[in-house]
């Protein structure tokens, strides 16, 4: 295609939002008008499934639940009264308790205020909030936001680390619908034991974000913490961000949470028109199934032209593929569906995976993330009529053409800033796309089967442990691997049982391996109490 009818092309694609400011460009996604006329009759039902969700039908039939995080920044369309209150009376909380925080109100028993925040949750409840400290936290934050998002001891001993001196006056936050989560769990468990160790009451710093009635409600309610607020079970994880979940951890760094759920309910008025091509999300859901044919056949690269929204590709990461990866569609036909995500930020990867981008397999399409402003106030020239923001500009620009011209699709969105509107309304944008992605493949994107079945496999694990270590405190003399897992019931489970007996050894958790460690099947195993 020559530079003039490229251009043309780019106009005829292009769309604006003037309220919001952002461009969403998809000229440089290859479809032609043949195709999208004939995605006419999909769109049609994916706009109606859409409607039927935001009305409050069952959406997700595994927990008989409604999907409802458009109704957060907009209660007025709530299906009840009930729900609309809650929206509104849990939003009226989060920012009262913020401002105490703020004034003292609520303080530490042995400092006159907070001056941390300790988040401990997994998957949306961790990538949703860590995103938006990243992006919208304030220069000098009323409390310094710090995140437990693992059950790894060393990242836990690391962020501890960082808090030791300042514990005193750490408020912590965990996050977990259920309670039972064993990230969360074993996280808050971690934290508590710091708290005790330095003589400090746990309750007295901490706080929950949990569904009503919930094992860590009453865990909460029964030890006195400081405060609990609610997670509605219409909402899930990886679109939790604008509920209590990241509202919260939000007010208390000081971000105005009115301000990103604006700019949600505004894009969600623009992704609500029944027609595809002044639809913004519509348009990438589009793009996504022209590119990847409607089977997830290209990866999606997120590249935002920004520090600040670096966390975006992760967490964009969470709510694209768990929502889309799934192996059967809605009328039980095994299809693989979704979509992978990958990125870092520009121009970091101009220097790391753009080579292969433009010259390597052609497995992906880009999405560009460009910020129209530099920063506030000028800014200096590294080169006559030229500053660093310039340079970032022309290498996002430059990569965006030397992918176009060696056949790769991009699309590009640009803001005009980093603010909490703009956040929440690209939020809301990936939201609707994901959900329309969903309908056009005709797949649930609002369950996570493979999410439960990784859990049941890990209890399956732990289980096996206690019965290994059972074995082996009965037992005086050293065992064989053979004779210990037919003892412990686990012959069919020999190399999941030497990884457990491995990891035990590797942490002086009194297994002892004895033999030639090339050879997991000679050696011999025993308990040292």
């Amino acid at each position: 295609m020559d530079a003039s009818a490229l251009w043309q092309r780019y106009q005829d694609w292009l769309y604006y939002h003037e309220g919001l400011g952002l461009y969403l460009d998809v000229s440089r996604v290859r479809f032609d008008d043949s195709f999208c006329t004939s995605m006419k009759p999909k769109f049609d039902k994916a706009f109606k499934d859409m409607e039927a969700l935001e009305g409050g039908a069952i959406m997700n039939p595994d927990e008989n639940r409604m999907v409802g995080h458009y109704w957060l920044r907009d209660p007025e369309i709530a299906p009840t009264p009930e729900i609309k209150q809650e929206i509104v009376s849990t939003l009226e909380k989060i920012e009262a308790f913020a401002k105490k925080v703020h004034t003292s109100q609520v303080k530490p028993p042995g400092a006159p205020k907070f001056t941390d925040l300790l988040s401990i949750g997994i998957g949306g409840s961790a990538l949703g909030p860590q995103f938006v400290a990243q992006a919208l936290t304030p220069d000098s934050p009323p409390l310094k936001i710090h995140f437990i998002d693992n059950t790894d001891p060393d990242g836990i001993d690391r962020v501890l680390g960082e808090l030791k001196d300042r514990l005193s006056s750490t408020l912590t936050l965990v996050i977990s619908k259920s309670g039972g989560t064993p990230e969360p769990s074993n996280g808050m468990k971690e934290a508590k034991h710091a708290y005790e160790t330095q003589g400090l009451d746990f309750s007295k710093h901490a706080i929950a974000t949990t569904g009503v009635g919930s094992k860590l409600d009453q865990l909460a309610k029964s030890e006195g913490w400081i405060d609990t607020f609610p997670m509605a079970d219409w909402v899930g994880g990886r679109t939790s961000e604008l509920s209590a979940v990241g509202l919260l951890p939000a007010a208390l760094q000081g971000i105005d949470v009115r301000a990103m759920l604006e700019g949600a309910k505004v894009m969600d008025g623009a992704t609500r028109k029944p027609d595809w091509k002044t639809n913004p999300s519509a348009l990438l859901a589009l793009s996504w199934y022209y590119v990847g044919n409607g089977k997830g056949e290209k990866d999606m690269v997120v590249l935002p032209y920004k520090d600040s929204l670096q966390v975006f590709s992760r967490y964009l990461q969470q709510l694209v593929m768990e929502s889309l990866g799934k192996e059967k569609d809605l009328d039980g036909n095994v299809v693989n569906q979704g979509i992978a995500v990958y990125g870092n930020k520009g121009s970091t990867d101009q220097h790391a995976y753009v080579q292969q981008l433009r010259d390597g397999v052609p497995n992906f399409f880009a999405t560009f993330i460009e910020v129209l402003q530099d920063r506030l106030g000028p800014s200096p020239e590294v080169e006559p009529n030229v500053t660093a923001g310039d340079y970032l500009s022309g290498f996002l620009q430059g990569t965006r053409q030397a992918l176009y011209e060696n056949q790769r699709d991009s699309i590009t969105i640009t803001i005009p800033e980093v603010t909490p509107r703009h956040v929440g309304a690209l939020i809301a944008l990936y939201e609707r796309a994901v959900s329309l992605y969903g309908f056009l493949v005709n797949i649930n994107a609002y369950h996570q089967p493979g999410v439960e079945a990784g859990k049941k496999a890990a209890a399956t694990v732990l289980n096996l442990q206690q019965d290994l270590l059972k074995v082996l405190k009965a037992e005086r003399t050293a065992l064989s691997l053979e004779a210990l897992v037919n003892k412990a019931g686990a012959s069919e489970n020999v190399e999941q049982a030497y990884k457990i007996l491995r990891h035990l050894a590797a942490n002086d958790r009194g297994v002892v391996l004895q033999g030639n460690l090339a050879q997991p099947a000679s050696l011999t195993i025993s308990y040292r109490a």
